[in-house]
């Protein structure tokens, strides 16, 4: 990728690979904040926008041109997770973070805080999960961005504190109610080559129309959400139970005709897509808790799923 000299700039920026550098974190950033690759991007871009934006001297002056690229990040994300939540109102159904394609670790490289007891940590890889994100769209916008900078990136609350506009004790406030939140939502851990194993018992039940093995895969709580964001058909709210899950997969939601379930990793879990004459119109994250099924997320939405059609 190639950016053009900045105002004041006769030829290439020599420091330009080292900035440049910046934008793996930054997306990864920005999505865990955003839930959107496309927001995510639009964020990055702008952040860029405004490092060229300064003359040469302004850019030399800075210190450390990795963390005030992230703060002006931090800074437009927290004004876009405002504003959503304006734009949500008008969302049509349920609004679900979009799905990230393939197994993608964006790391920070920042040094790890011994404030955090271990137990509350949380890995980049954990924090790129449906659930994990899910559970960061209920929290208010600070609390989210104060969130993931110190516990995910390590950020200082001294650090986070210029980004989101409060003082570091409020900030550690903030982290703190996010965390409880995480918590009260984490379920034991299944090892993934399980999880891989119920997704595809899941998928062949599915398949066959099987309602007595889908229910068996499934817990008697389980919740499944759709997201077609009046795009395309899903169902308004939740569809929660077992037997009203499995019942609503084969006689509402069934693959059709030229339909076909592919087994893919899902924000780095095991998911699968439906595609229709190739092309991707959905694609399903899980929750697995134990040996069940506790949460079914479905993408339907095509906006959501563009990544998944170009990459």
């Amino acid at each position: 990728m190639t950016t053009p000299p900045g105002p004041g700039q006769d030829g290439p920026d020599p420091g330009l690979s080292a900035i440049m550098s910046e934008r793996r974190q930054l997306i990864g950033l920005a999505y865990r904040l955003l839930g959107s690759l496309a927001d995510a991007e639009d964020v990055v871009q702008e952040t860029y926008a405004r490092w060229y934006a300064m003359s040469a001297q302004q850019q030399d002056a800075i210190e450390s041109p990795g963390a005030w690229l992230t703060k002006v990040a931090g800074r437009i994300c927290l004004d876009v997770l405002r504003s959503a939540r304006v734009r949500r109102e008008r969302y049509v159904g349920e609004w679900l973070p979009e799905p990230l394609p393939g197994h993608t670790e964006w790391t920070g490289g920042r040094p790890a805080d011994a404030t955090v007891d271990p137990v509350d940590r949380v890995t980049l890889d954990e924090s790129l999960s449906m659930a994990f994100l899910v559970v960061l769209d209920s929290m208010t916008p600070a609390e989210r961005v104060a969130f993931i900078l110190h516990d995910v990136f390590r950020y200082s609350f001294a650090e986070v504190a210029e980004v989101v506009g409060r003082t570091p004790a409020a900030c550690r406030q903030l982290a703190s109610s996010a965390r409880r939140r995480i918590r009260a939502a984490r379920v034991p851990t299944t090892p993934t080559a399980q999880q891989a194993d119920i997704v595809r018992a899941f998928k062949q039940a599915w398949e066959a129309r099987n309602i007595t093995a889908l229910v068996g895969l499934l817990a008697p709580d389980a919740t499944a959400t759709g997201d077609g964001g009046g795009l395309v058909r899903s169902e308004p709210r939740p569809v929660a139970g077992a037997e009203r899950i499995a019942r609503f997969l084969v006689e509402r939601a069934g693959p059709v005709a030229g339909m076909v379930i592919v087994e893919r990793v899902v924000n780095g879990e095991p998911g699968l897509v439906a595609q229709l004459d190739g092309v991707p119109v959905a694609v399903y994250a899980f929750r697995v808790a134990g040996d069940r099924i506790k949460h079914i997320w479905a993408i339907l939405n095509p906006d959501k799923l563009r990544p998944w059609t170009t990459g």
